[in-house]
């Protein structure tokens, strides 16, 4: 008991507090957990140190051209011209095709990363840590050489089969995958520096939850552009039309708190963006829904080698009529209304866009706010980093995702033949007598041998 005295003594004096002690850890914890209770989460927030403020990289010609407007209206003004620079240069990647875009989204991916890192390596820098952001650009490498290496097995089973080295590599992908991975663990476990155990832990779980945020979500945007270029496009431009018009109507019209992580994001903000998205994705999915080269999978040709968009599209891109509510009737004078079914799908895309996409946003926003920096990057002015513009991506790419997992993808023939194709012949044959065994069963071979001409 005199110990514990002595001990407890010794955990309040705010001299000795400071100073680092792993023998008395749990002690000391205690007391600095009440400490903390006491004095609030500020007090907690000021001991993070502060990442250095990005500097204002807007042109020189827009701030000569701006410089008369107050800072409201002058960041409205930039703000506006560099979406609509962003706009223009997102038709022109859809233009160039899906191999360009799956481009885009692996440099897209690798800039957010390095923000996120960036961000704390800039916070911890002064411990000296070793291997730091070696480690973090490994696990990085590692990562997407798994899911890349996933990609390529699942949509290129072809070309695959008929490289010898491709062959290997996809055949013990996992367990390099696992070597690699193993290799960045075990470097991280003699990189770690006494007295700094419990920081580089942080430091392993920061980046491992960044590779989780970012890769991982950047992996299912090139799966949703697989199934047909409008799963990658309407979703991203809900999320950007959300975006803008949240700003727009809370601009002039905002006047009720959203949210406290958000200041400026206003409830008006919120339901106009809301109704104007829901809008811009039935107009915008009508428009992109007659076009194959939209709605088609890409798939890779092996005679020519290259990536093509043409099929005969199916039946959620073929115009049905429906009929409308009683309601709807009376109103708009229609009895029926002729549309696309995956407009109704669209619908709740960008009502997912409008709802919980902006919690991405809120949640990258109390992130900035724990390390007290405005923006991620100063990569686009007006805007911030890339991270800022790709928030509400991220998560709205694992909705997409999930989405045609549950209620459009079905069974692919075309895979199952592909795998097939690449079993011996003696399982080939024994699966085709199993299938013809089942057929006849169902007493659907004599009816296919009759239209067969057999």
């Amino acid at each position: 008991m005199t110990d514990l005295r002595h001990r407890g003594a010794k955990d309040t004096d705010p001299t000795l507090q400071q100073q680092p002690s792993e023998d008395k850890g749990s002690d000391s914890e205690l007391k600095v957990e009440k400490d903390v209770a006491s004095d609030g989460e500020a007090k907690a927030d000021s001991e993070v140190p502060e990442v250095p403020a990005p500097g204002d990289d807007t042109p020189e010609v827009l701030n000569k051209a701006l410089s008369g407007l107050s800072s409201r209206w002058r960041n409205w003004w930039v703000r506006g011209i560099l979406t609509l620079a962003m706009i223009s240069f997102f038709f022109l990647i859809i233009y160039l095709g899906p191999i360009v875009l799956m481009m885009i989204v692996l440099i897209v991916q690798i800039k957010c990363f390095q923000e996120i890192i960036t961000i704390g390596y800039s916070v911890y820098h002064s411990y000296h840590l070793p291997w730091f952001r070696t480690l973090s650009w490994y696990f990085l490498l590692c990562v997407n050489y798994f899911f890349y290496g996933e990609t390529v097995t699942d949509y290129f089973f072809t070309l695959v089969q008929r490289e010898e080295p491709l062959r290997i590599l996809s055949k013990y992908h996992r367990f390099i995958s696992f070597a690699l991975y193993l290799t960045g663990f075990c470097m991280f476990v003699l990189s770690l520096v006494k007295k700094h155990y419990r920081l580089q832990f942080y430091m392993f779980g920061w980046t491992h939850v960044t590779l989780l945020i970012v890769v991982t979500q950047s992996h299912l945007i090139i799966h949703n552009l697989f199934e047909g270029m409008i799963w990658f496009i309407v979703p991203i431009s809900c999320v950007i039309c959300n975006d803008i018009m949240a700003y727009m109507f809370g601009f002039f019209f905002g006047r009720t708190p959203l949210i406290k992580l958000s200041p400026k994001k206003t409830w008006e903000g919120f339901i106009g963006g809301l109704f104007s998205t829901i809008v811009f994705g039935i107009m915008f999915s009508y428009l992109l829904a007659g076009y194959r080269y939209f709605v088609c999978p890409v798939e890779f040709n092996n005679d020519s080698n290259s990536f093509q968009v043409d099929c005969e599209p199916s039946d959620l891109f073929q115009l049905q009529d429906y009929a409308l509510p009683a309601v709807l009737e009376s109103f708009t004078g229609w009895s029926t209304v002729r549309l696309y079914p995956f407009q109704i799908h669209s619908i709740a895309l960008s009502s997912f866009a409008s709802i919980v996409g902006p919690f991405g946003g809120f949640f990258a926003s109390g992130f900035k706010r724990a390390f007290k920096i405005k923006d991620f990057a100063n990569t686009i002015p007006g805007h911030g980093g890339i991270m800022d513009r790709f928030d509400c991506q991220y998560l709205m790419a694992t909705f997409v995702n999930v989405y045609i997992a549950s209620f459009i993808r079905g069974p692919n023939p075309s895979k199952v033949i592909q795998q097939l194709l690449a079993l011996r012949i003696d399982q080939q044959l024994h699966i085709f007598n199993s299938l013809k065994t089942h057929l006849t069963e169902k007493g659907l071979l004599p009816a296919l041998e009759e239209a067969a001409g057999v």
